[in-house]
């Protein structure tokens, strides 16, 4: 594992991690964490049309290895929060400015540590699981990190769910109020599907069953659907990515899901993660195997769910770069792509109907290589209304990127 690039001061960590704790004004840093992307590079990382508006390596979190991110705003005070899992549990940081961002603390891991930690928001609370054994589900209050006086703290679980162990990734549908692991025990009563649990009151998790008639869930996407297929709108739709096929399910009625269609495509390896264009009707799904067991380029595949009933491949998306895939998001005509060892990839869907995607930008977190290996970017949360982009890479840390 190549060494940690430490890009700040020993006095800028200090900084981050004991201003708000001080009595006295924290002075300006000397050097802005800003490094704008020119002629290729930004401070040693290859890059295309985004700056690295903070870089924070993972020594700053006491930590040895990165995996999940998400995002929080607190829309009474409207701070933006970087949620970020490392190997030992889950850190929170202020990047409201990212000139003075503040490294808030820890949230332990609840058992054991573990290279998968996944987190999503509802609510103000944030949602964390782990494949770690037992760990179960921790319920976090965020708005805690309105007043932390003196980070970083050690924050505790305010509720610690355990009617399931361990899981690879959860989902939360905010329109409903619906968390849904997945990932969990294969010999579990739904087989490694997706668990349904009520989290509309944040602190009471409920459970209400699961869909266990498919393969193992290595994750999902639910919406309220509202898509062009008129059969389902106002229903939640279930898009899973399972392993070696995605399905479709209705899971309106939580004691009564309905399996409404499922769609492979060639030189299926691993049906890893996908999600929904916003107007819910293509679906870019990423297969995590096939860069290395086939050796191609880096691929995209595009499905046509304009009916739910009848799903279809649209067309393929292939990059110039060998890395593999990891996770991706759509946000307007913009899908956000995760690509391990290339970083993370900008790509333009307008044309999307016309069977054309077009790469605009990068930032490439791991610049050893683009190889097709389980390194660097590991997740990227494209969702603050500021533009700024949370990045989580495995060795490397944390990065806030913006687009120029």
């Amino acid at each position: 594992m190549p060494k940690f690039k430490i890009l700040i001061t020993a006095f800028s960590l200090f900084f981050l991690v004991s201003c708000s704790s001080s009595s006295e004004p924290a002075p300006e840093p000397n050097n802005t964490n800003k490094k704008p992307c020119e002629n290729g590079m930004a401070n040693g990382f290859p890059c295309n049309g985004y700056d690295l508006m903070l870089h924070l390596p993972l020594s700053t979190f006491g930590s040895s290895k990165g995996n999940d991110s998400w995002g929080w705003t607190d829309t009474t005070t409207n701070k933006e929060y970087a949620i970020m899992g490392v190997y030992d549990g889950t850190v929170f940081i202020d990047i409201t400015d990212t000139e003075k961002p503040v490294y808030l603390g820890k949230l332990p891991t609840a058992t054991a540590s573990s290279d998968w930690r996944d987190v999503k928001v509802y609510k103000d609370h944030a949602y964390i699981v782990s494949e770690a054994t037992n760990h179960g589900m921790q319920v976090f209050d965020l708005t805690q990190l309105r007043n932390v006086s003196n980070p970083p703290a050690t924050f505790t679980t305010d509720t610690h769910f355990t009617e399931f162990g361990s899981a690879h990734n959860i989902v939360i549908n905010e329109d409903s109020g619906y968390a849904y692991p997945v990932g969990t025990n294969r010999d579990g009563t739904y087989k490694g599907g997706p668990l349904f649990i009520n989290i509309q009151d944040p602190k009471n998790p409920k459970s209400e069953g699961g869909w266990g008639t498919d393969n193992y869930s290595h994750d999902a996407q639910v919406i309220t659907y509202n898509g062009p297929d008129t059969d389902y709108t106002g229903k939640e739709i279930l898009i899973g990515s399972n392993e070696n096929e995605v399905v479709i399910v209705d899971i309106t009625d939580k004691a009564n899901p309905k399996n409404i269609s499922k769609i492979s495509y060639p030189n299926v390896r691993y049906t890893h993660q996908g999600w929904f264009t916003e107007d819910q009707k293509y679906f870019i799904l990423g297969d995590e195997w096939d860069e290395l067991q086939i050796g191609i380029n880096t691929r995209s595949i595009i499905f046509d769910f304009s009916d739910l009933d009848a799903p279809k491949e649209h067309f393929t998306y292939s990059a110039t770069t060998q890395s593999i895939d990891h996770n991706g998001y759509v946000k307007d005509n913009t899908f956000y792509l995760a690509s391990y060892s290339a970083g993370v990839r900008f790509i333009d869907i307008t044309n999307i109907s016309n069977k054309s995607v077009t790469e605009v930008g990068y930032f490439d977190t791991y610049p050893d290589n683009d190889d097709a290996n389980w390194h660097g970017a590991w997740n990227i949360y494209p969702y603050f209304n500021s533009g700024k982009i949370v990045v989580s890479d495995i060795e490397k840390g944390l990065f806030i990127l913006k687009k120029q």
